[in-house]
């Protein structure tokens, strides 16, 4: 598993994001304070506070690595 900080700040970069996420059969999480949502529900993404950096947890056991690629626009730190 690959934990990284990212920022979706925009109805856009949720849309984006989910869509990157969608394409791999890994299992991600985001994890918000006491809360852990799929990265794929739009719906679920929506309810965390997005003010702020979220924890991405990437469980995938091959091409991390092409999925961290993908996600570059929306990792900070």
């Amino acid at each position: 598993m690959k934990t990284v900080k990212v920022s979706l700040n925009s109805i856009d970069a949720v849309k984006s994001f989910v869509n990157v996420v969608t394409k791999y059969d890994s299992d991600f999480d985001l994890v918000s304070g006491r809360y852990v949502i799929d990265a794929k529900s739009i719906m679920g993404i929506f309810s965390l506070d997005l003010s702020k950096p979220i924890d991405l947890n990437i469980h995938a056991e091959n091409n991390a690595d092409g999925i961290l690629e993908e996600l570059k626009p929306y990792i900070i730190g």
